[in-house]
């Protein structure tokens, strides 16, 4: 029994004696296997970046050539010379005068929007339509006239208002109409509103009061739509309306009358445009049992040709 445990005791130490030695051997191949892989590594690793990094260092140099590069629209620019003459200090009225932003200076403008020829109960007629104004943005001195001659008699209105704007689109206006024609002249006060619709139609709205207690009203509205930059067809519709009968003047109370014209102008200037179109007139009421008692249509159709000029 002894020497069984004898013998394994020096069986145990001879193969702990092996184990030492391999591992020693094992880390003494590591070392030198390290010492000779560690220097080709270390240049490998100098040569041979990792990808990422490279596409990130070639993204970064494009980046920074294309800051400093000028864009196509910089390249063409050329900038101008600096300023000769520095700008001098000056006062609110002599910044106004030399930049010419006065809003209370005053302008004119004269428009004969229709000037046209057509015929009325087998007669050449003239028509016209025009109006003019002068003063600020604010407040304007505004006429306006429309009337015929047929076989040479005149027949019409003219008005005469203040202008005063109220909101960005429209005008507020007051002021006295003049009609004249075949029968007694009639004066009234004039009451009304001027401007700019939505979807930009001109709009007049005009109340009146004459004397003996006579009453009238008008409206107009028009639009322009651009067929071209100069070719442009214009609609245009107007009402009458009377409160009382006046059968010297051959009115009738209520809606006395309509016009609904359609022109067609070609602006071969901005300020100069003739133009051809049609227009329907109609009468209604005792307006038109006054009108067909003197001879005259109460339903009208009419071609129309003439001109249309401003400055």
């Amino acid at each position: 029994m002894n020497g069984c445990i004898a013998f394994l005791s020096a069986a145990a130490l001879v193969l702990s004696a092996g184990i030492a030695r391999g591992a020693e051997e094992h880390s003494q191949h590591e070392d030198r296997s390290s010492q000779l892989q560690t220097p080709a590594a270390a240049e490998h690793a100098q040569h041979q970046p990792p990808a990422e990094q490279t596409i990130k260092d070639q993204h970064a140099q494009h980046a920074s050539r294309a800051m400093d590069e000028p864009t196509e629209s910089e390249a063409r620019h050329v900038p101008p010379d600096p300023p000769q003459h520095p700008m001098y200090e000056m006062s609110n009225e002599q910044m106004t005068e030399l930049m010419e932003m006065d809003d209370t200076s005053a302008v004119g403008t004269l428009l004969l929007d229709e000037f046209e020829w057509h015929e009325i109960d087998n007669s050449n007629a003239v028509h016209w339509d025009g109006q003019a104004w002068y003063g600020n943005d604010y407040n304007k001195a505004w006429w306006r006239s429309e009337g015929e001659r047929i076989g040479g008699e005149y027949e019409g209105l003219a008005e005469l208002f203040w202008d005063r704007i109220v909101t960005r689109w429209w005008d507020v206006q007051a002021g006295i109409r003049w009609d004249f024609g075949d029968g007694p002249s009639r004066t009234w006060a004039a009451f009304g509103v001027h401007g700019l619709a939505p979807y930009l139609f001109e709009v007049d709205a005009t109340v009146y009061v004459g004397e003996e207690g006579r009453t009238a009203a008008r409206f107009s509205g028009e639009y322009e739509l651009l067929i071209t930059q100069r070719l442009i067809l214009q609609p245009k519709i107007e009402f009458d309306l009377y409160g009382k009968d006046d059968p010297r003047n051959s009115l009738g109370s209520g809606l006395a009358d309509s016009e609904i014209g359609l022109r067609l102008r070609y602006e071969l200037r901005r300020e100069f445009a003739p133009y051809i179109g049609v227009v329907w007139t109609r009468s209604y009421g005792n307006t038109a049992d006054l009108a067909r008692a003197a001879g005259h249509d109460d339903d009208d159709l009419q071609v129309v040709a003439g001109l249309r000029v401003w400055f």
